[in-house]
């Protein structure tokens, strides 16, 4: 906040950008070894699955692709990170004049209304999140020498060839229940 009790737009960009980029940082290896162990196949009846547990995972994607294949798909959620925490700060300020009873964002709303203009800021997040989501969850469930993408670019193009920008968005119903 600026001395006029103005909040300053430019400032929330780069603050919200810089701890984005530092969640990415700390949390894509989590998520990574999250979505492998949500897309390996069942175990077989009498064999052993890929990994038996979170740390399982971790050690065999280490050793087999190295420490950075935990950051694999990091690319698309660096790059939209500060985008969505901009936007989300915008559709929040929007959402608590929306659902204020005077019109004014400044006024003190009830939970329920604070609510409404937090889930309504979810809204503009989802137009730049869920492309990337799906990207990065793509990349993330390719094997080294078994891979179909050579990064987001690649997927990208392939998921436009086979069904559109409607193929990017896939998701976003489900996202936006979520609560991002």
């Amino acid at each position: 906040m600026s001395a006029d009790g103005n909040t300053n737009p430019f400032k929330y960009f780069l603050a919200g950008g810089f701890g984005g980029v530092c969640t990415v940082l700390v949390g894509h290896p989590l998520d990574t070894i999250k979505v492998r162990l949500q897309t390996m196949p069942p175990a077989q009846l009498g064999k052993i699955p890929i990994y038996n547990g979170a740390w399982d995972c971790a050690v065999k994607t280490i050793k087999r692709e190295g420490f950075f294949g935990l950051y694999k798909g990091m690319a698309a959620p660096i790059t939209g990170v500060a985008p969505i925490f901009a936007i989300s700060f915008l559709g929040f300020g929007l959402g608590k004049k929306m659902f204020s009873s005077t019109g004014d964002k400044k006024e003190n709303l009830t939970p329920s209304r604070l609510f409404c203009a937090g889930a309504f800021s979810g809204i503009f997040t989802a137009i730049i999140m869920v492309p990337g989501e799906r990207i990065k969850c793509i990349l993330q469930v390719q094997e080294l020498g078994n891979q179909k993408y050579d990064g987001p670019i690649s997927v990208i193009k392939n998921l436009y060839t086979e069904g559109g920008i409607k193929s990017l968005y896939k998701g976003t119903c489900a996202t936006l229940l979520r609560g991002n």
